[in-house]
C-alpha cells in the first residue's frame, strides 16, 4: 500500500511468517514505528514476537545477551512494582514519576518477548500449555479454598 514499504526481511519464528511494514513519509523518511496491519489492530503473542524481532534487527542492532535481558526484565518488573505500590498501595507518587502502569507493563512484555525470541520459546504455545497445566492442577483448588469465598460464606 502507498506510504508503506515491506521491510527487507520478514521474520520467521516457528514457521509463522508475517510481513511487517515500516511507515514512510512522502519524502521517503521513516515516520515512527512499524505498522502491522494498522496500529489499531489487535496483535497476537506470536505476531508480537515477530514485530519485536524485526524491530531489534532494524533499530536495536542485536539482542542484548540473555543474562542482560534477564536483568532488564527484573528492572522493568521493579518499575511496575513501584507504580503499583504508589497507585494501589500506601505510597504516594513523587513529582514527575510515571503513574500509568500500562507503559511499565508494556516494558515488561517487551523484554519478555525479547527473551522468548532469544531462547526459541513460542509464547503462544507456552501459554496454551501453561493454561492446560493450571486447569488440570487447579480445577477445584480455588473453588474449594475457604479464604476465597465471598465474606467467607460456606
Amino acid at each position: 500500500p502507498e506510504g508503506r514499504k515491506p521491510t527487507n526481511s520478514p521474520c520467521n519464528i516457528h514457521e509463522t511468517t508475517i510481513c511487517l511494514y515500516l511507515v514512510t513519509s512522502p519524502r521517503g523518511g521513516r515516520e515512527g514505528a512499524y505498522n502491522h496491519k494498522t496500529m489499531n489492530d489487535e496483535i497476537t503473542l506470536r505476531e508480537a514476537q515477530l514485530i519485536v524481532d524485526q524491530w531489534i534487527r532494524q533499530y536495536g542492532v542485536r539482542y542484548f545477551s540473555e543474562l542482560t535481558n534477564m536483568a532488564c526484565l527484573t528492572e522493568e518488573v521493579g518499575e511496575l512494582a513501584r507504580v503499583m505500590a504508589r497507585k494501589y498501595g500506601d505510597q504516594s507518587f513523587k513529582k514527575g514519576e510515571p503513574t500509568d502502569p500500562a507503559d511499565e507493563m508494556a516494558d515488561v512484555l517487551w523484554v519478555l518477548l525479547c527473551l522468548a525470541n532469544q531462547t526459541g520459546v513460542d509464547l503462544t504455545e507456552a501459554l496454551k500449555r501453561n493454561l492446560e497445566k493450571k486447569t488440570k492442577r487447579d480445577a477445584t483448588r480455588h473453588i474449594a479454598n475457604e479464604k476465597l469465598k465471598i465474606n467467607n460464606e460456606k
